[in-house]
Order: C-alpha cells, then structure tokens, then sequence
C-alpha cells in the first residue's frame, strides 16, 4: 500500500499536478492514480490487504502515465486519495461516488454518511481534481495551444467471474477524432487484443472526467484502459508506457509537432 501521501484532510496535496506548462497537445489524468486514505478513515473498514486490491485504485496506471508524460513533455493531472474514499470519475450524483460496494465487496467505512461527510470528502477530492484538471486545459485554450484530453486507467483480468481478454481497451464515445487512429494504430500491433468499449464503455459511467472537460470545450478525447496483469511490474510498465508514447507522437497536430520541435531548439540554444 501506498504510504507518501497527504496526511490529513486539512492535506492541500490531495491532486498532484506534473510538468503544467507541457508542450504536447496532450494533456493526461489518473484518475485513480492511488489507494492511499488519510488516517481520518482508518481503513473504511477493510482488511488491509484489501487496500492494495483493484477495488481501491488502479494498479499501473500511474507508473504507464507517468512515463508517457515525461517521454511526450505533457501535463499529467492525478489523484492521491483511494477512490474508496470518494471517485473522482464519477459525476456528484451518481451511486458509487461514494462506493457503499466496490464490485462485490462491501465498504463498511462508506455506509450511512451523513450530508456532512459527504461534502467533507468532496472538497477533500473530487473539487480539487477537477479544479485542476480544469485549470490546466482553460489556461491552454487561453494561450490558443491544441489540447487532448486522456484519462490513462486499469482494469482486473477478471470481473465478477468474467475473464476479459483484452490487453488495452480504448473507450470513447461518438467523437472519434482521437479514438479512431488510436485504436487503428494499437490494432496494428502484432499479438495485441484491443478491447473498443470495453471493458467499459461510457454507458456504464466510467467517462464522466472527459465528459465534464474535454466534451464542452469541443476537444478531442479518449480513455486508455490497460489490463492490470500487463502493468504489474516495472517492465510492463515501461513497454506499454513507450508504445503508447510512440503512437501519441504520431497522433499529434503538425502543428503541434513544430512548436514542440522549436521549443526543444530554443531550449537547447540556451543551454549552450
């Protein structure tokens, strides 16, 4: 279990926010990046071993992200408290915000809150996520840069007894402006089973990051789910965080491609 998180809800580090000023027309979110819960929730009721389980974030996913984001110069957003606690990819009014039962397993920890709670663990997550998640893309279209919105994810090989044999999922909804190349790129590679909608699909409520930031501001969209077996040690990590990083830069605007091409000649200018 993750242990270099914020120590409290009084935490201002609930959202952490890499390399803001990235030159890549992408702009990244994990939103359940981490299965850390502030000392205030003990362990919501959970054996501790449960804590490591996918029920309480997404194993991989951050260390994949991570890694695209320092190899394509863009900003990554993520979240530092366990979806457990409160899912940040979930609108406000939506059941599982606050998880009463994350797949089959029940959150005594999550049963009986008050309004009081409930608002508590909002301004303790979910408005700072989104604040910054908001912020980064608003100060872009500010300053006229080609932004992307993607929301990098993981899931279980197995669900509720249903094996999945997807190794990358792609979900995305009817604009398929940045879905589309993604999956025709990712289908081109040898051996790998590309999962469309699945195994979600905006349907089943997992969207509501991108529905929420990229959907009105007209931007080109898609969330990247990697099974979890994939990512689970470093190795696997680095091999889907490069392809995927490979495929990206090939997806950017050409545009998008000089004004990266310029800024490393100037940086490299400087530094001479």
């Amino acid at each position: 279990m993750e242990t270099a998180r914020p120590a409290s809800l009084a935490s201002p580090e609930a959202v952490r926010v890499s390399n803001p000023s990235g030159s890549s027309p992408f702009v990244l979110t994990c939103d359940h990046a981490s299965n850390f819960l502030p000392p205030e929730f003990g362990t919501l009721g959970l054996a501790a071993e449960e804590l490591s389980r996918h029920i309480a974030w997404d194993p991989g996913a951050l260390p994949v992200a991570s890694r695209m984001a320092a190899a394509l110069d863009a900003t990554l957003v993520e979240t530092r408290i366990s979806r457990l606690v409160i899912d940040c990819n979930r609108p406000l009014d939506a059941p599982d915000l606050v998880p009463p039962v994350s797949e089959t397993t029940a959150i005594p920890g999550n049963a009986g809150l008050s309004e009081k709670q409930r608002a508590a663990r909002i301004a303790l997550s979910w408005q700072p996520f989104h604040h910054a998640v908001a912020s980064i893309i608003d100060t872009r279209l500010a300053r006229g840069l080609e932004t992307r919105l993607v929301s990098i994810h993981s899931f279980t090989p197995v669900y509720k007894r249903m094996s999945r044999p997807w190794d990358i999922g792609v979900i995305h909804d009817e604009d398929r402006r940045l879905a589309a190349p993604l999956v025709a790129a990712l289908q081109r590679l040898a051996g790998v089973n590309v999962g469309i909608n699945q195994p979600y699909s905006p349907a089943d409520r997992v969207y509501f990051t991108l529905e929420r930031h990229a959907r009105p501001r007209g931007l080109p969209c898609a969330m990247i789910e990697i099974r979890n077996d994939e990512i689970s040690d470093e190795a696997g990590q680095r091999k889907w965080a490069d392809l995927l990083t490979g495929i990206f830069l090939g997806l950017e605007p050409e545009e998008a491609k000089s004004s990266r091409q310029s800024a490393v000649g100037k940086s490299v200018q400087s530094a001479s």
